[in-house]
C-alpha cells in the first residue's frame, strides 16, 4: 500500500536525518555551555535513534523495505546536512526548524495511516509526534 508506505519512508528519512544531525552536534559542539549543550544533544540523538529500529519495523511490516542508504535517506529527506562546525546557539536553533520537518512528514504520515485505517501504525506514529513535540518545546526553550 504505497499510500501510506511512501509518506512513512519520508517521515523516516526525516527521522534519520535528524538523528544524525542532533549526534553530529553532540560529538562537536564547543564553547562556554559546552557541558549543558553535549547531554541536551545527547538526550535529543538518543531518544531519537531509540525509535530508528522500530521505525524501519514498521515499514517492513507494511510489506516494504526500509530505506538504508545514506543515498536513500538523501532522496527522501529536506534536511541538509550539516558539513561545518557551527556555534552552539546556531545549532540549536537548526535543530528546531529540522525538527519542524520530522513533525510535518510524521503528520503526513498519520494522516495517511488514518486514511487507510492502520490505526497500529497510527498510534505508533502518534507517539513519535509527542516526542517530537518535546523535543520542539525544549528547543525553542533553549532559543529564549
Amino acid at each position: 500500500m504505497e499510500e501510506v508506505v511512501n509518506p512513512l519512508k519520508v517521515a523516516f528519512a526525516d527521522t534519520y536525518a535528524f538523528y544524525v544531525k542532533a549526534q553530529n552536534y553532540h560529538w562537536n559542539v564547543e564553547g562556554s555551555f559546552f557541558a549543558m549543550y553535549h547531554e541536551f544533544f545527547g538526550k535529543i540523538y538518543e531518544e531519537v535513534g531509540g525509535a530508528i529500529d522500530t521505525f524501519a519495523e514498521e515499514i517492513r511490516a507494511h510489506n516494504a523495505y526500509a530505506p538504508a542508504a545514506f543515498g536513500r535517506f538523501k532522496e527522501l529527506t529536506s534536511i541538509e546536512d550539516e558539513v561545518l562546525i557551527i556555534k552552539a546557539e546556531q545549532m540549536v536553533a537548526n535543530l528546531f526548524a529540522d525538527n519542524s520537518k520530522v513533525t510535518a512528514s510524521l503528520q503526513a504520515a498519520r494522516d495517511a495511516a488514518d486514511k487507510y485505517n492502520q490505526n497500529g501504525l497510527v498510534n505508533f506514529v502518534e507517539e513519535r509526534l509527542d516526542q517530537h513535540n518535546k523535543h520542539a518545546w525544549m528547543l525553542r526553550a533553549s532559543m529564549k
